[in-house]
């Protein structure tokens, strides 16, 4: 499966600035009519790495315009927006059947020095050992969960992850919009720092809008919830390796008018906070009647 996402993130060069990308051709998400978006972002932010020669991504903001299908390739095509002796900015268009459906901006930061500091990190998390792979669960405890849910979990993808709670699927109903997972690439990668940046924009999409259903006691797996992401900002502060583990602290300071905004934090096992992340995700209401 980690080899497969390296080749997805291996784009094919059209033209200059011009880049495709193919899909998985066994897509591991629960819902198989469209393109995750965390694979949307790491072609993007692959497609815009290749426009840069020395600078390394620092930044990038995006939003998800259209269901990505599936079933066809999707075509990035990279503007050149600055090239300074610090920064660098690209803008990505992500192009499907014509149309966009997925724009980005990305800076890129030559490597300096300067003033530091960070919050420190989450302090009682237990480590990563210590808490099973959910596809390791007793059967029991897998029966229990509804079919979208335990496919979701149970089914193979490129990245490990391991929460720490398997809200609210525990028993659980309500509480803090606060969670934490542990995730890792389950095999070692190149040392090839773009490509660890890019697996960590692939998995920084996962399980990010459900911390803002926590405290409703729901979830984006939920047939009562429409999600979906509207847009994705991802800060890089540290180096970093997505192959050692990583844990992703996430909060939600808000919902309202149909809307989640969630948060996160990710540190690496020294406590070094390497990255963080915002996203605000459709979180809207079905009735079950209609």
């Amino acid at each position: 499966m980690l080899a497969d996402l390296v080749r997805l993130l291996d784009l094919e060069t059209l033209e200059v600035n011009l880049f495709r990308g193919q899909n998985p051709q066994n897509n591991w998400l629960p819902i198989r009519t469209r393109v995750f978006g965390g694979q949307v972002l790491a072609q993007a932010l692959v497609a815009a790495q290749r426009t840069v020669e020395n600078d390394a991504a620092h930044s990038m903001h995006a939003y998800f315009l259209l269901a990505g299908d599936p079933r066809i390739p999707i075509i990035y095509e990279v503007e050149r927006v600055r090239d300074g002796r610090s920064f660098s900015t690209r803008r990505v268009v992500a192009i499907q059947h014509g149309r966009p459906i997925f724009i980005m901006s990305v800076s890129f930061h030559r490597e300096e020095g300067g003033y530091e500091h960070q919050l420190p990190a989450p302090q009682n998390v237990p480590p990563p050992e210590t808490l099973p792979d959910v596809r390791d669960l007793p059967a029991d405890v897998l029966a229990a969960l509804p079919e979208r849910v335990r496919a979701y979990w149970t089914r193979p993808r490129p990245v490990e992850l391991r929460p720490v709670r398997l809200r609210p699927y525990d028993g659980t109903t309500g509480g803090e919009p606060r969670q934490f997972v542990w995730f890792r690439a389950p095999e070692p990668l190149p040392d090839d720092a773009a490509l660890h940046r890019a697996v960590l924009a692939y998995t920084s999409d996962m399980t990010l809008l459900e911390t803002a259903l926590v405290a409703h006691g729901s979830s984006v797996l939920s047939d009562t919830v429409q999600a979906a992401s509207l847009d994705h900002a991802l800060w890089l502060h540290r180096p970093f390796r997505v192959d050692e583990w990583l844990l992703y602290a996430q909060d939600s300071p808000s919902a309202a008018g149909a809307r989640g905004l969630a948060r996160g934090l990710i540190f690496d096992r020294q406590g070094r906070l390497v990255a963080s992340v915002a996203q605000e995700g459709l979180i809207r209401r079905v009735d079950e009647s209609a």
